[in-house]
């Protein structure tokens, strides 16, 4: 089969390879029909994780490269002796974070630390979703059933982004009716977050990026403030808007030192920094300022224990998530795909849809 293979820092080929099979009882093989490319896998290609060799020669000897990928919808090509819940033929979302539901951070619903080898290991840890077929761990507790007449292109960003927003964003943000909010980079998880900031009835809701496209897309979607912080002082902005005391919850939304700065001054007493941004560097982080402020301070990787309730919301259609699909692919375009969201700013992209 064909697939999108990493081997190091800036090294991905697009190439044939070996088509997966069952390993465990509990997998399943996935025919893709429909994927998509995460902030998370261009890290990946520009050596942000280092770790995926590293385990691969400790586990084998040797690295053969990692097909990237960790979102997509199929069809079920097979499935192991074990699994109950799935069979062939069955449409289904494939969920970022692979779950054995029995281990002890599992019955906490810390998913992705699932102590058996699970959590977010695909596209990572094992082969991903950027190629035709795909096998999926603890397929029962890791795929969901693709309802008929749910957009396809919106059943793929229940895999990682809507979850990774509405949990690590919004959730741990504790972001509740009449606060005041700040999302700091309106790229798809950005906008993940202010559509899902919106369930709990925020007052303001301050969307701060360097992208005209992306914060006028983010004000159709609800946003009540924008703020181009490539032409404003972002920090004195979100002061002024909010009368000089600062948001409730401040949510990182990328992953840089600058955007993380920009949080740590924005937020009041007492408020929230909910960190959902991949930080492949350290950052300044000013205690010595915000120790007196009362503040929560979260990180974390989606659990992906929301992601039920997101597909039933999506249903309703309640969630305009299609309006982020901006740019569309063929599989044999895949390297193309890769290079426009790369070059999102300049391509006006925000999620890429890859069909097979």
């Amino acid at each position: 089969m064909k697939a999108m293979v990493y081997y190091g820092a800036n090294d991905i080929r697009f190439e044939e390879r070996p088509h997966p099979h069952i390993i465990d009882p509990t997998d399943a093989v996935i025919r893709v029909t429909k994927t998509t490319i995460c902030g998370t896998d261009l890290g990946i290609w520009k050596g942000k994780n280092p770790e995926i060799e590293e385990q691969a020669t400790q586990k084998i000897g040797q690295f053969n490269g990692r097909i990237l990928g960790h979102e997509g919808i199929g069809i079920v090509e097979e499935v192991g002796a074990a699994v109950k819940n799935f069979k062939k033929g069955d449409r289904v979302i494939i969920s970022c974070v692979s779950r054995c539901g029995t281990c002890e951070n599992c019955q906490k619903q810390l998913y992705a630390h699932c102590r058996n080898d699970g959590g977010w290991i695909m596209g990572y840890m094992i082969d991903g979703t950027h190629a035709e077929y795909v096998r999926t761990p603890f397929a029962d507790t890791s795929l969901y059933l693709l309802p008929d007449g749910l957009n396809e292109e919106v059943a793929v960003f229940l895999s990682d982004v809507l979850p990774t927003a509405h949990e690590i964003g919004v959730q741990y943000g504790d972001v509740k009716p009449g606060d005041s909010i700040a999302i700091v980079g309106t790229g798809p998880i950005g906008m993940g977050c202010l559509l899902t900031a919106q369930f709990y009835s925020p007052a303001t809701i301050i969307a701060i990026d360097m992208d005209d496209n992306r914060l006028k897309l983010a004000k159709e979607l609800g946003a009540t403030h924008t703020i181009n912080s490539n032409r404003e002082d972002a920090i004195q902005r979100v002061l002024e808007i909010t009368e000089g005391r600062g948001v409730d919850c401040a949510i990182e939304a990328v992953g840089i030192e600058a955007t993380w700065n920009t949080c740590q001054h924005i937020v009041k007493e007492g408020g929230h920094i909910a960190n959902v941004g991949v930080h492949g560097k350290s950052v300044n982080f000013e205690l010595n300022k915000l120790w007196i402020k009362n503040l929560t301070i979260t990180t974390g990787l989606v659990n992906a224990n929301t992601t039920g309730m997101l597909l039933k919301t999506c249903c309703s259609g309640k969630l305009p998530l299609e309006k982020l699909a901006t740019h569309h692919f063929k599989f044999a375009e895949f390297e193309k795909a890769y290079d426009v969201f790369k070059h999102a700013a300049d391509e006006n992209a925000m999620k890429v849809i890859i069909d097979l």
